[in-house]
């Protein structure tokens, strides 16, 4: 899953949601002590989800529909359609805007600019620049963003050409949303509940 849904999964718990943003960003355990309590469970959140997801039936039988030169980075062209998906049926899912959502977000990044990385920062600058999350409900923002990513990646990569399959996927990875996304909820909600029963809080 995608910066997005990571937040929207975290609630309007502030941790939660800054972990849910640092999570692609602190790697391995011993990173984990440099951030309080609840930053801390939004980061163990962001990475319990992506496991989960990733291993989802549909989403592996979403990857067989790639073309096997784009097979290898089809999690990355997935998590960016589910945050195109999600921004589209937003109303759906929240009770505010989108676009009051990206000044929330930006308030608690500002909030919390010491804990950080550098990475993130540059992120969510490059991101404030195009409209944040609420761009993502256009096909070009997301085309766009698969070639930013591929062009941060060490290896020679095809997500520059990512429209050249957008299309003939797109229809696949709105029908299986709904479906995919309630199952994450689902999920989400009880783990953050067996969190709450382990620690008595």
């Amino acid at each position: 899953m995608n910066f997005l849904a990571h937040l929207l999964l975290a609630g309007d718990d502030d941790g939660l949601r800054l972990g849910a943003l640092l999570g692609d960003f602190v790697r391995g355990r011993r990173a984990l002590v440099f951030y309080p309590g609840d930053v801390r469970l939004g980061i163990k959140l962001h990475r319990h989800t992506d496991q989960f997801f990733d291993s989802m039936p549909e989403v592996v039988k979403l990857r067989k529909n790639f073309p096997a030169s784009f097979r290898r980075y089809s999690g990355i062209v997935i998590d960016l359609a589910y945050d195109h998906e999600l921004a589209k049926r937003w109303e759906n899912y929240s009770s505010q805007s989108l676009e009051h959502f990206d000044q929330e977000i930006y308030a608690l990044l500002a909030r919390s600019d010491r804990l950080l990385p550098d990475r993130l920062r540059q992120f969510m600058s490059y991101a404030g620049r195009r409209g944040l999350f609420a761009a993502y409900r256009e096909k070009l923002e997301i085309l766009h963003s698969l070639r930013g990513v591929g062009s941060r990646l060490s290896r020679p990569n095809p997500l520059h050409r990512a429209e050249e399959i957008w299309d003939e996927l797109a229809p696949h990875f709105s029908a299986s949303f709904e479906c995919v996304f309630l199952q994450v909820q689902s999920d989400v909600s009880s783990w953050l509940k067996s969190r709450s029963t382990t620690t008595g809080s």
